[in-house]
C-alpha cells in the first residue's frame, strides 16, 4: 500500500499538478477501520456534507448492513413486506441495478446517497459464486462515471467494521483510505494489524490504493492518555495524520436522530466546525480549491423519504 505525503494524493492523483483544479474523475475514499465504534459512519456523513456545502458533488455509498449512514440521513428502515422496496447497494452488487438507479437525494442538493440494507448481511455468501466478486463495486462506479452527465467530485464509501467481501469491494474500488481512530490504548494495539491487512489487499487487488489519512475522533485533549496516544500515532503515521481532530460533541451525537448532518442540525457547533476544517484540509491535501469553482453550494432542502 502506498503512503505518499499529504501534498500528493494516492494512486491516480499522484501526478496532480500544483495548480488548483477540480478533476473530472471522482476522488474515491473508503472510510474504514476493522474496529467498530470509532466514528466511521459519523465521519462519512459529516465529511460528505461538509464537502457538499462547499459546492462539491458528493456520492455517499452505505456499504454496511447496519445501514446507519442511510438512517443518519433521514431514510427510515423498511419492513420486508413493504412495497416498493427502496433500491440499495445490495441490488447493485448482486443484480443488474446501477448506481444511478439506486441513488437518493438528501437534504443537501450536492450530496447523494446509495442506501445500505440489512440484505447486505447475506451478500457475503451470495457474492462467493459471482464472477469478479471483488470488483463489483468498482465496476459499478466506472459505469456511473462514464454515463453521468454531472460527474461527482468525491465518492465516500462507509465500510462495515469487518474485513469481509463488502469491505473488500470498497477497498478495491477506492484510491485512498480514511481511517478514523480514537485516542485510546486499544487503538494502538490494532494499528499494525490494520495496516498489514490493507497492504495485503492492495498487493492482491488494487496496487493504486493509498492511505489518505488517519483521523482522531471523539477526541478529548484534556486527558493525558489522549495526548500520549496522539504522540504515538503521529510518530507512527507522520504526515498522514490529519491535523484536524474531531472532538466529543453532543450535537454530533444528536444529529443522526434528526436525520441530518451536524452541519444542518447545528452549524455553529464544535463538531460542525471540526468537520468543515477536515473538509478544507482534505481539499488542501489534494490541491483542490476550497470551494468548487463550477458549482454553487445550494441551500439544504426537504426530501420526501
Amino acid at each position: 500500500m502506498q503512503t505518499e505525503a499529504p501534498g500528493s494524493a494516492a494512486g491516480p492523483l499522484a501526478d496532480t499538478q500544483p495548480s488548483l483544479t477540480i478533476s473530472k474523475l471522482p476522488k474515491i475514499l473508503a472510510v474504514v477501520n476493522q474496529k467498530g465504534g470509532v466514528g466511521k459512519t459519523t465521519t462519512a456523513i459529516n465529511l460528505g456534507a461538509a464537502l457538499a456545502l462547499e459546492g462539491f458533488r458528493v456520492l455517499l455509498i452505505d456499504c454496511d448492513p447496519q445501514a446507519n449512514t442511510t438512517g443518519g440521513l433521514g431514510f427510515r428502515r423498511q419492513h420486508e413486506d413493504e412495497k416498493p422496496q427502496r433500491l440499495s447497494i445490495y441490488d447493485v452488487l448482486l443484480g443488474p441495478t446501477t448506481l444511478a438507479n439506486a441513488m437518493q437525494d438528501t437534504s443537501i442538493p450536492a450530496l447523494q446517497l446509495i442506501p445500505g440494507s440489512k440484505n447486505l448481511i447475506g451478500a457475503n455468501i451470495e457474492l462467493v459464486g459471482v464472477e469478479r466478486r471483488e470488483y463489483r463495486l468498482r465496476d459499478a462506479i466506472h459505469v456511473l462515471s462514464a454515463t453521468t452527465p454531472e460527474p461527482f467530485n468525491f465518492i465516500l464509501l462507509d465500510c462495515p467494521p469487518a474485513l469481509d467481501l463488502l469491505t473488500l469491494n470498497a477497498l478495491v474500488a477506492a484510491e485512498g483510505l480514511l481511517v478514523p481512530l480514537q485516542a485510546e490504548y486499544f487503538a494502538l494495539e490494532g494499528i499494525s494489524e490494520l495496516i498489514s491487512t490493507l497492504d495485503r489487499v492492495a498487493q492482491a487487488f488494487n496496487p493504486g490504493l493509498g492511505l489518505e489519512g488517519v483521523l482522531l475522533t471523539m477526541y478529548d485533549d484534556r486527558t493525558n492518555l489522549s495526548q500520549q496516544v496522539t504522540e504515538n500515532l503521529k510518530a507512527f503515521f507522520g504526515e498522514k495524520m490529519f491535523r484536524t481532530t474531531i472532538p466529543r460533541n453532543i450535537r454530533v451525537a444528536e444529529a443522526p436522530s434528526h436525520g441530518v448532518p451536524v452541519a444542518i442540525y447545528d452549524p455553529k457547533s464544535r463538531g460542525a466546525e471540526a468537520y468543515r476544517e477536515l473538509a478544507r484540509e482534505l481539499l488542501q491535501r489534494n490541491q483542490m480549491p476550497q470551494s468548487a469553482q463550477n458549482t454553487a453550494a445550494e441551500l439544504p432542502q426537504e426530501v420526501n423519504r
